[in-house]
């Protein structure tokens, strides 16, 4: 199973970006998909993550501001992110629990700055 990242990039503050990351290989089904962040020296953080059933789980700083959503036919992982502020730069993983084990994606910049 191979998680592909997308979406990243220099944006200023208040502005918006799109993160996808599609996951592909032997997959009867994923559980829950999510977006973690991590930035120069800091622990990588949970960012949003979303179940099956679409039930969502944000974190505080980006509550009312990213969006996370899934499409299951494509086994892909969206998060929309606006109104972006300095301290969201960071790289971005995507994650996914499949059965029992979490696949992780190769990671995007996301750099938000004037």
């Amino acid at each position: 199973v191979q998680l592909q990242a997308s979406g990243g990039g220099l944006v200023q503050p208040g502005g918006s970006l799109r993160l996808s990351c599609a996951a592909s290989g032997s997959i009867f089904s994923i559980n829950v998909m999510g977006w973690y962040r991590q930035a120069p020296g800091k622990q990588r953080e949970l960012v949003a993550a979303i179940g099956t059933s679409g039930s969502t789980n944000y974190a505080d700083s980006v509550k009312g501001r990213f969006t996370i959503s899934r499409d299951n036919a494509k086994n892909t992982v969206y998060l929309q992110m606006t109104s972006l502020k300095p301290e969201d730069t960071a790289v971005y993983y995507c994650n996914a629990k499949i059965g029992v084990r979490i696949y992780w994606g190769q990671g995007t910049q996301v750099t938000v700055s004037s």
